[in-house]
């Protein structure tokens, strides 16, 4: 979870138990980002209200009051990057490049060494060290995360295919799919998460610097999710439909997690550079709001196969009672339905798949006619994408009561490495190796 930052002006003998200032408080006597926070570290959709990997990231430890926000911070160095096992960030910004004509390996490495050294400091709170456009200037870190991955062509333009793991095959075609092939896929790709847009924003303008003649942007998308704090106790997210989406996520806690999500140190078919890395999917995924909300919410429910209000399967209970699907009415008929999307992406209906997913909602304003153009930017992570998303989605292809409401039009794989320790940026044993 997000560590609390300390500012530069207060010391361990002014407040030994470490705790952040209001950031409010700072902002009103003027403090800079860059004071502030200027030592404190310093160097399925698989859809999910129901699903198969819906939790975990979804609702935050405890409630946060909004004046604190500003001072969680999230560690840029350690054993994972950071941005995959956080909880839920409030504003987020995907974005996809493709390196220029020219660039290769020296480029590529150079690149990840710029774009690492600049994360690291935003997520610590401090400025850009170079041309900062003051943007989140007087904020402090706001749990920022900066994720970076590889694409299936950034290895071929940097005469690095011997490295390119077999997870990182192109996906499959679904039959949900309405792809839009200029909006998909990349050489490199970047995740931004934040509670605040601005300092969202800030992280996404300083990436996109930082390319500079190596890369350029082939495809962005901005996202949200409710605040920390918004609700008066925590609880798991809703989407776009209104769905609680995350009820399922696997949790660090439990004992295969790592073994699902991360590629292991040793003893994986994937090379070395990926040790402890993991592979994102990542679906733009049109919600089709009109139809669905001409449903009452009695059909939305059997569609999902857990009750809107609370998240509760249909079997009964509450949000994290284990479904019962052998339940059946006066009738005959089972309580949650055959093609409910809750019933088909159970883990344990698909041979034990399990993701990670760490989604933002997104809006994109209206089409002519006055349909919205929203639904989820769906984010999963997992170790073996075949076994993840692969075996899900397709199980969802051969009858999901959710696919005539849901559209994919955009989609891509991406190897994320493990994290950069100390000295080192991220993608470094691929690229020097």
């Amino acid at each position: 979870m997000p560590e609390k930052s300390v500012p530069r002006a207060r010391t361990a003998a002014a407040d030994a138990s470490g705790a952040a200032p209001d950031t409010a408080e700072n902002a009103r006597e003027g403090v800079s980002r860059r004071r502030l926070l200027g030592t404190a570290g310093a160097t399925g959709l698989v859809l999910g209200a129901a699903g198969a990997a819906a939790g975990y990231a979804s609702a935050p430890a405890a409630a946060t009051p909004l004046t604190s926000l500003g001072a969680d911070r999230a560690m840029f160095h350690g054993k994972h990057q950071p941005g995959i096992t956080e909880g839920l960030q409030a504003k987020g910004h995907l974005v996809a490049f493709d390196l220029t004509p020219g660039a290769g390996r020296t480029q590529a490495a150079s690149l990840l060494r710029r774009w690492s050294a600049t994360a690291e400091r935003l997520m610590a709170g401090e400025a850009a060290d170079h041309d900062d456009t003051d943007v989140a200037r007087d904020a402090g870190p706001s749990s920022l995360t900066v994720t970076f991955g590889f694409g299936h062509g950034f290895f071929s333009r940097t005469g690095l295919e011997k490295q390119r793991p077999a997870s990182l095959d192109p996906l499959p075609d679904f039959s949900s799919d309405h792809l839009d092939r200029s909006r998909s896929d990349g050489d490199l790709w970047v995740q931004i998460g934040a509670d605040d847009a601005l300092v969202a924003f800030h992280a996404l303008r300083a990436i996109q610097k930082d390319a500079g003649d190596a890369a350029r942007i082939r495809w962005q998308m901005n996202g949200f999710n409710r605040s920390p704090g918004a609700t008066a106790h925590p609880m798991t997210a809703r989407n776009l439909m209104g769905q609680i989406d995350g009820t399922r996520n696997p949790k660090p806690s439990e004992s295969d997690f790592d073994q699902r999500i991360f590629v292991p140190a040793s003893g994986s078919s994937d090379p070395a550079w990926m040790a402890n890395g993991s592979y994102a999917v990542v679906r733009r995924i049109r919600m089709l709001l009109d139809d669905w909300e001409k449903l009452s919410p009695g059909a939305q429910e059997a569609v999902i196969g857990r009750r809107k209000s609370d998240g509760a399967p249909l079997s009964g209970g509450t949000e994290t009672t284990a479904m019962d699907l052998d339940k059946v009415d006066k009738n005959g008929d089972y309580v949650v339905p055959l093609t409910a999307h809750a019933r088909i992406t159970r883990p344990d209906r698909n041979g034990g798949a399990a993701m990670l997913r760490r989604p933002f909602s997104y809006h994109d304003g209206y089409e002519a006619d006055g349909t919205p153009d929203a639904g989820l930017l769906f984010v999963c992570w997992q170790a073996d994408p075949l076994r993840g998303f692969v075996t899900v989605q397709r199980k969802l292809d051969r009858g999901d009561a959710l696919s005539k409401y849901i559209r994919h039009e955009a989609s891509g794989l991406f190897a994320v490495p493990g994290g950069a320790a100390k000295g080192e940026y991220v993608g470094q044993r691929l690229l020097e190796s």
